[in-house]
């Protein structure tokens, strides 16, 4: 590990460029080859890094006239993120990217035209005993929104985890699952295939931890997520 010698132009560096990386120990700067790792994810992982590379590469082939129009949206969005001061805002690329992911998940990917974000209806969760068919776990949800003239604009999107009851979630084992239908006065209803071997065994009650989102079909845009955990017996 050679160590870095400062000069009458550079007295100090972090970081990486080209096949060099530039690091600190005990108070020291040295250099190393700089690695390059491969991504190993799973198949999920590296369809959606794929996913987010085609809405990197559709952003790249927006007029710049278009992408300015975006970046006024998106001067209105505040981020998912803190800080919640109300003083940050997202970046035109990043909402185009929201718009481009919501759309994918919908199940209908495209170029998305530049939409105003309109803040989501209050919303909460209520989920009901399920039914297992042929292997696959079928979980009525009821989706209770606030004054919204038209609830099926929305769709449920359920990141969940199945586990033993009384134990509790980890959220890198959170899986995305769309409900069948659109929002309505009926509960939707959330599909696991094969959730014996996602829960690790056949229980006749499962805790369902969950991330519940409404994605917007008109705009491809999302909510903010609220975090349940719900008891759900399997008849």
């Amino acid at each position: 590990m050679p160590q870095f010698r400062p000069s009458i132009l550079v007295n100090d560096a972090y970081g990486s460029a080209g096949n060099t990386t530039w690091y600190h120990r005990d108070g020291k700067c040295y250099t190393r080859k700089r690695s390059h790792p491969v991504y190993g994810g799973t198949a999920g992982q590296l369809e959606h890094l794929d996913v987010h590379r085609r809405a990197l590469a559709a952003w790249r082939t927006v007029p710049h006239s278009t992408q300015l129009v975006w970046n006024s949206l998106a001067a209105e969005v505040e981020p998912h993120r803190p800080p919640f001061d109300h003083l940050a805002h997202i970046s035109g690329q990043n909402l185009f990217v929201s718009a481009y992911h919501g759309f994918f998940t919908l199940g209908d990917e495209h170029l998305p035209e530049p939409q105003r974000f309109e803040s989501f209806p209050p919303y909460a969760i209520e989920l009901s005993n399920a039914t297992a068919v042929d292997g696959t776990l079928m979980i009525p949800v009821s989706v209770i929104l606030g004054v919204e003239p038209a609830p099926e604009r929305y769709r449920l999107l359920a990141k969940l985890q199945l586990t033993e009851p009384g134990r509790g979630c980890h959220p890198g084992m959170l899986r995305n699952y769309l409900a069948d239908e659109p929002c309505g006065p009926d509960p939707v209803h959330v599909r696991i295939p094969d959730y014996v071997s996602r829960a690790g065994a056949a229980l006749n009650e499962y805790q369902v931890h969950g991330r519940f989102i409404l994605l917007d079909t008109v705009t491809g845009y999302r909510s903010q997520y609220h975090k349940e955990s719900f008891l759900v017996s399997v008849q």
